[in-house]
């Protein structure tokens, strides 16, 4: 049954890829940017697109009336380089500052406005890419603890992560934990640094991430609005894998050398704690739920796959 969804952050990396698949199944689409210049193009993905400021709630509740949605899909970030400046890892506190306040002061807006209007769903991005608890096997379901790394920059981060999922999931809401992006724009800077071989292996590199392409998780998305779907899904591919294997491998896909290899105590002065701990320490993702209870099927089932097909 076709719908009317509301998509913040439709103009996004993954809303760029999410819009067209909703059109296709035949849903009427509004979807919100921040920069007029944008409209058009949102037009032509086919949507219709709406100048929406995330942080003011008079803008959200503006819109989401205006809209009159049945569901909304929250994917309002501000990481690229235009809101957030260069990629800065060692300080994700201050990376994500407008980030984390769109996840929490974004989400109550659009959860204010779901309530003022009536509309009775809303699915919200999570993440789910390293970040599992540092105990036990390498691989998570969605029954265990997020890593709040406690006591670094990227705390801050994580908790607002779980404030999201807290409050989504109050008002019977679904929360997507996307792996790490990779397809149309979003591994550019990483494949940057690695052709100038300044993204290097830190110590055994053991730690697992979870990947999966912009458009598995657009399939997802559908899947989870069309379904109203309730709870935790970690929306990954088939393969968590240890850095060892995959920075490497997205070397030679896009041309560049081999990593190099730094100590621990070196990447942790450079690059600090977060990215320590996803290179030696973190735990990857199952998909088994999202395949189980959402009948989610994967284009691209490994990053092994997909990465070799974006940077061909």
């Amino acid at each position: 049954m076709a719908v009317r969804v509301f998509v913040a952050g439709g103009s996004g990396v993954l809303g760029r890829r999410l819009v067209p698949q909703l059109v296709a199944r035949g849903h009427q689409v509004t979807a919100t940017t921040t920069s007029a210049a944008k409209l058009e193009s949102l037009r032509r993905l086919g949507a219709e697109g709406v100048v929406m400021d995330g942080l003011d709630p008079v803008s959200v509740g503006a819109a989401v009336a205006a809209a009159r949605p049945d569901a909304i899909v929250h994917q309002m970030t501000a990481i690229s380089p235009a809101h957030a400046g260069k990629p800065d890892i060692k300080h994700p506190d201050r990376w994500f500052a407008r980030t984390n306040r769109l996840r929490r002061e974004g989400t109550d807006h659009l959860l204010a406005a779901a309530s003022a209007t009536g509309v009775p769903h809303l699915v919200a991005q999570g993440y789910a890419s390293w970040n599992g608890v540092r105990e036990g096997g390498w691989v998570k379901t969605e029954e265990d603890p997020l890593d709040m790394l406690e006591g670094t920059a990227a705390q801050a981060g994580l908790e607002t992560l779980r404030y999201a999922e807290d409050v989504v999931l109050a008002a019977g809401g679904a929360v997507l934990r996307y792996g790490a992006f990779y397809g149309p724009g979003a591994v550019d800077d990483q494949v940057e640094l690695l052709r100038r071989r300044q993204y290097p292996l830190v110590g055994r590199a053991t730690g697992h991430s979870s990947w999966v392409h912009l458009d598995d998780a657009a399939s997802a998305t559908v899947l989870a609005v069309e379904q109203r779907a309730r709870g935790v899904f970690n929306v990954v591919d088939d393969e968590p894998a240890p850095a060892s294997e995959w920075l490497p491998y997205l070397a030679a896909c896009a041309g560049a050398k081999r990593p190099r290899r730094v100590p621990v105590w070196l990447a942790r002065l450079l690059a600090g704690d977060q990215a320590v701990v996803m290179m030696t320490e973190g735990r990857g993702f199952s998909n088994a739920k999202a395949k189980r209870e959402l009948g989610w099927e994967l284009r691209h089932p490994s990053w092994r796959q997909g990465f070799k097909e974006e940077l061909a």
